[in-house]
């Protein structure tokens, strides 16, 4: 999950190790740039300004934004909707004394340190740290 919000925001580490891989990677990143592209065409005033300071037409703030608002959404697709074999998750609730899997809509929950009382808490805590540490 963290390595596809790394690919999104154009900071994946890995550059591919032979010619192939890498033309691989180049192709993904001139489809994102198109694809972020045409989003940017969608945009209007102030939220199309924000954006308009990419010389290179990359639109990495963009890429990082559009992450911000929809990973908790691809989050739920890769591991909500599971056909037996393909389990995404392993134990990522609870404590280091008892693992639990995260269910209710594939989240952990918890109750405490929350002003408004329960919480539920996608268990990404990987994303945003940086790869070479995960």
């Amino acid at each position: 999950f963290a390595d596809i919000g790394d690919i999104i925001r154009g900071k994946d580490l890995y550059r591919g190790y032979d010619d192939e891989e890498k033309n691989r990677r180049k192709k993904l990143q001139q489809n994102l740039k198109n694809i972020f592209g045409k989003i940017y065409e969608g945009l209007t005033g102030v939220v199309k300004a924000r954006y308009k300071d990419d010389k290179e037409n990359y639109f990495f703030k963009l890429r990082e934004d559009w992450w911000t608002a929809n990973r908790a959404t691809i989050w739920e697709a890769i591991t909500c909707h599971v056909v037996s074999g393909n389990n995404y998750f392993r134990p990522t609730c609870g404590d280091s004394t008892s693992p639990s899997q995260a269910h209710d809509k594939c989240r952990c929950t918890k109750s405490s340190g929350a002003k408004d009382g329960e919480v539920n808490i996608v268990p990404t805590y990987f994303d945003y740290v940086p790869q070479f540490l995960r």
